[in-house]
């Protein structure tokens, strides 16, 4: 990469932690107009666990589309959750993307209180895009799938080795 590059490619990933970030912890805290302000008008969200089989699959299932059914979704099932929750995201990278979108991946750990302390109630992966406007970047997909499968191997398990033909 050259230096402008470089430059473009730090900004963008910079941009993109801190969308991300806002999105969490606005999330968590339950501030919808700051959440309303990160997304663009024609976001889709999804959320599913890994193995779609789940006791609570009816509380976390969702395939949206526009933001105000985004909205809707992410009320509910904020104000049904427990708190203090604190979703920590982490390894955001970029994935791909153009001149007006920026594709990402990352890890989320998700945390409530018991007893005075941390416990662990989910982990996962986030996928989702980010268009680039002149407010800044604004999410325009966000696919989230939870881990519910127990660890296994990799080898055993169903997931595609990178570099492995199907």
């Amino acid at each position: 990469m050259t230096s402008p590059q470089l430059n473009e490619h730090a900004l963008r990933t910079a941009a993109l932690a801190g969308l991300i970030g806002a999105w969490w912890f606005n999330y968590d805290q339950w501030n919808p107009e700051a959440l309303r302000a990160l997304l663009a008008d024609d976001v889709s969200f999804s959320c599913s666990s890994d193995s779609g089989t789940t006791d609570y699959e009816d509380f976390i299932r969702a395939d949206l589309h526009g933001l105000e059914e985004v909205m809707a979704w992410q009320s509910d099932h904020r104000t049904n959750s427990p708190y203090p929750l604190r979703h920590n995201g982490s390894c955001l990278h970029i994935t791909g993307g153009d001149d007006e979108v920026v594709e990402f991946s990352s890890y989320i750990f998700v945390t409530k209180i018991v007893d005075g302390r941390p416990l662990s109630l989910s982990s996962g992966t986030a996928n989702g895009a980010a268009r680039i406007t002149d407010a800044g970047m604004r999410l325009t997909r966000l696919g989230i799938v939870l881990d519910t499968s127990d660890s296994v191997p990799l080898v055993q398990s169903t997931h595609r080795l990178a570099g492995q033909s199907t």
